[in-house]
């Protein structure tokens, strides 16, 4: 097959998910035997075209825009035209547009070159807000929608999510198809000869233990709950514990509740951290923390998986399907300090149960979230829609 694949973010453009997620998948489609070539936005020096691991990558320009929208605009109108042209030179079997921002281009293509379309919807906006609540939510939702009623088939990351644009997005429940994110383990670097003990007491006392948060700062991901728990946790422990807060953003807000809370010495808000330190970090952290008020999958959490670090999250989204309580981690109810504290606390006070989730976290890595095996099921969509194809005439 020849695919002609539409994303906003690629490396080393990289935004949220979508970027990784393209990057791992399609390497593994190009071993089975596809051609794929990936539409993406011009970033910085990287190049207008290149091979990266099989996959051929077309950078195109976007004009600025007055605004966020506008520039999504422009982004379409190029990758449209840049499409275009690819489509003319030659036939293509399938195009799969990543999210709504390239919705746009993606349908257009789809009808003039009679191509059928296949979506992968990593989120919805209904999602983020519990709602929609003004023009803009309601904007990105009908861009949405529009895009799952024009895809042959919708592909989400988790069964939640499944249910999840059935019901805001209205997409029938047989034309949506479950593949879950996936996770090059190896990617993560050890660092068996760095002076770990000195490193660590750049984020605590030797007597503490490390509990950390890792990704986006926005409302959605639940820091502020994790700020709650923390002096019931602290409480048990005796004091003997440093709550790590690694990302990028406006934190103000979380700075200053943890100041109200009392506990702004036991916080540390490292801001960025680089993907070197942080493979570091995870080395001599004790327990990772997604208390996620909203997760379609939650990638942060495999991540955590591979970095053998045991994980705690919340029970919301997909959350619930990666982490299997009890066995690859500690589930929690969401929104909920004092359950979040029960599940650090229960990480924290039993090392050798924490170690067996760790086992078993790693082990579910190969066996759920291998991107071979979720290629195979991504081409088995494909082909799907292909024998569909040929019995369809297209008028």
């Amino acid at each position: 097959m020849r695919i002609l694949v539409l994303a906003w973010e690629f490396p080393p453009r990289i935004v949220g998910g979508i970027a990784r997620h393209v990057a791992e998948l399609y390497p593994e489609l190009v071993k089975l035997g596809h051609e794929i070539h990936l539409l993406t936005v011009e970033f910085g020096r990287a190049p207008a075209y290149e091979i990266v691991e099989g996959v051929h990558i077309h950078r195109v320009p976007v004009a600025p825009g007055h605004d966020f929208f506008h520039w999504v605009v422009n982004m379409n109108e190029s990758m449209g035209a840049y499409g275009g042209k690819l489509l003319n030179e030659r036939p293509y079997d399938l195009i799969h547009a990543h999210d709504w921002l390239v919705a746009d281009a993606a349908i257009a293509l789809k009808h003039l070159f009679k191509i059928p379309l296949v979506a992968t919807i990593h989120a919805t906006e209904y999602g983020r807000y519990n709602g929609l609540y003004n023009d803009t939510h309601r904007y990105i939702s009908s861009k949405e929608g529009t895009l799952g009623y024009n895809a042959w088939r919708v592909i989400v990351c988790s069964g939640y999510m499944r249910y999840e644009i059935e019901r805001a997005l209205g997409v029938p429940w047989d034309k949506i198809d479950v593949i879950y994110n996936g996770i090059r383990p190896e990617k993560k670097h050890r660092h068996p000869n760095f002076d770990s003990q000195n490193f660590r007491r750049c984020f605590a006392e030797d007597q503490e233990k490390i509990v950390y948060y890792v990704g986006r700062m926005s409302f959605e991901k639940g820091v502020s709950v994790l700020l709650n728990a923390a002096p019931k946790v602290l409480w048990e422990m005796g004091g003997h514990v440093k709550f790590v807060i690694i990302g990028g953003g406006n934190i103000d807000k979380l700075k200053e509740q943890a100041w109200n809370l009392g506990i702004w010495h036991k916080c540390f808000f490292t801001g960025f951290m680089s993907d070197e330190n942080l493979d570091k970090f995870q080395t001599i952290a004790d327990c990772a923390v997604f208390p996620s008020l909203y997760e379609p999958f939650g990638i942060v959490a495999l991540e955590s998986f591979a970095a053998r670090v045991p994980v705690v999250v919340s029970d919301t989204g997909g959350l619930p399907e990666v982490v299997q309580h009890g066995k690859t981690g500690i589930v929690t109810y969401t929104n909920n300090p004092d359950s979040l504290a029960w599940g650090v606390l229960e990480i924290l006070k039993n090392q050798d149960y924490a170690q067996w989730l760790v086992e078993n976290a790693y082990e579910s890595l190969e066996k759920r979230f291998s991107w071979p095996k979720l290629a195979k099921q991504t081409e088995a969509v494909y082909g799907l829609v292909l024998q569909e194809r040929q019995k369809i005439p297209w008028n």
